[in-house]
């Protein structure tokens, strides 16, 4: 079995939760603005508008920053809502920082991995993962927080990882496993670094793109039969 000397985790949705974490920041937000059935009358369409601008964001259509106010823009328009996406935006991020819903079995592979050297390569707010990620029973567990708003890059760009790997002093990149739940951002990416992936499915989705992970898992505690 192939020995990696650094294991790099992706975060939303592969260690943390976001759908539940999202869904209690989108009732708070909404609640702010005493509007208590804005979960359920516009989150549908909040979550079409958002995939569709990350899938901008992966392909380099644009930046983050505009992401941030563009999707409650548009959700504003669609729903003839008077609101200002900017500040909006902003209050939805400070919630979204204080949740923190871990994925079936982090927290316990995260431990059992802790002789092991562990980093984070995530696309997203610097503000907000920071936070997610300090409020978690691994805070102290990774050698290196990569977030793309603070390096400029994001995955699947190969330069994020090379940031990553200056960080980490990584010289030779098949010693670095990528553990993600996104072909086209965490395997992708891993793919463009030359280096080994790990696919976790826990849906067990079909892949139906070209894009090819050495390995795949449903489950978090799998992870540990390919790396111990």
């Amino acid at each position: 079995m192939k020995q990696y000397e650094v294991i790099v985790f992706d975060v939303d949705d592969t260690l943390m939760d976001f759908d539940k974490s999202e869904q209690a920041a989108f009732g708070s937000v909404f609640g702010k603005y005493e509007m208590p059935d804005g979960l359920k009358q516009y989150r549908s369409s909040y979550r079409t508008i958002s995939e569709g601008l990350w899938r901008d964001l992966e392909n380099g259509n644009l930046g983050l920053n505009e992401l941030g106010s563009e999707r409650f823009r548009r959700l504003f328009l669609e729903h003839e809502l008077n609101l200002d996406a900017v500040v909006f935006n902003q209050d939805y991020l400070g919630f979204l920082g204080e949740q923190m819903h871990l994925m079936p079995g982090a927290d316990k592979v995260i431990e059992a991995l802790s002789h092991k050297r562990l980093a984070i390569i995530t696309n997203g707010f610097e503000a907000v993962q920071t936070s997610r990620i300090r409020n978690s029973p691994f805070s102290d567990a990774f050698e290196q927080v990569i977030i793309s708003e603070a390096t400029g890059y994001r995955k699947p760009q190969k330069e994020i990882f090379e940031y990553a790997f200056q960080q980490l002093q990584v010289t030779d990149p098949s010693t670095v496993l990528m553990v993600g739940d996104s072909l086209t951002s965490d395997i992708q990416g891993g793919l463009n670094a030359g280096v080994d992936t790990c696919w976790f499915n826990p849906s067990r989705k079909k892949n139906q793109t070209p894009i090819e992970p050495t390995y795949e898992i449903s489950r978090l505690e799998e992870l540990l039969e390919i790396v111990i």
